[in-house]
């Protein structure tokens, strides 16, 4: 594209990965759960009630994820719960805050190439801290104009960066692996998206994407977006 665009990025599982050190937490819960009769999908699904609500209340991040643990063991558990077995299921998140920081394939290069060329934005959502801390350790962070960690990724949160920006909506897109968090809000507000999907995003961040003749683009990896722009 010839002229300058303004490109807003999504940052777990698009830039870095993120959902895959979730699901390994949850398979160790799973199995220190150990249920007699709720299969892994079982458990998972009485998780997934338990997130829809918390995420209203206290949003997303690590630490969060090993309170609604905590919250589906207490539902759950086949004997009383000790002090002892609800640290250690907390523990199970708290080691996601240990995972070193990694790139996903084509991401540093790509965005090397295209900072050069067009406006990059940074938009995520999650604890601020720990997204404040992954920003960091990127390296990535001196390529972005703006960076914004938001609780929610929704039109309403879409319409306000692009208005605190001053962003063009005819020249702006929105690159990111979630249907529900990139795609769907900034294609309702306007703006153009590149959805790159993954094959670990979390299931509560999919939903099927409702475009109307805006303008959508798939890609099967972050570097093909150095053929778009």
């Amino acid at each position: 594209m010839p002229e300058r665009q303004h490109l807003i990025f999504d940052a777990d599982d698009t830039l870095w990965e993120n959902n895959v050190y979730f699901e390994r937490a949850f398979d160790e819960f799973a199995e220190f759960l150990g249920h007699s009769t709720l299969t892994p999908a079982g458990v998972r699904s009485v998780l997934d009630e338990i997130e829809l609500v918390n995420r209203e209340i206290h949003g997303y991040g690590a630490l969060n994820f090993g309170r609604n643990l905590r919250q589906c063991y207490q539902r759950l558990a086949e004997r009383e719960p000790s002090a002892d077995d609800l640290a250690r299921v907390m523990s199970f998140a708290e080691r996601i805050l240990e995972q070193p920081l990694e790139l996903i394939e084509g991401v540093w290069e790509t965005i090397e190439y295209l900072a050069p060329r067009h406006e990059l934005i940074l938009f995520t959502k999650g604890h601020p801290e720990e997204q404040t801390y992954k920003i960091e350790v990127s390296g990535l962070a001196p390529h972005f104009r703006h960076t914004a960690i938001v609780k929610e990724k929704d039109a309403g949160s879409f319409r306000a960066l692009v208005g605190e920006l001053g962003l063009a909506p005819e020249r702006t897109w929105m690159v990111g692996n979630s249907s529900r968090s990139d795609i769907n809000p900034a294609l309702e507000i306007g703006l153009g998206a590149v959805y790159i999907p993954h094959a670990r995003t979390w299931s509560l961040e999919t939903e099927e994407i409702r475009n109307d003749g805006g303008r959508l683009l798939t890609l099967g990896r972050f570097s093909e977006l150095r053929e778009c722009f």
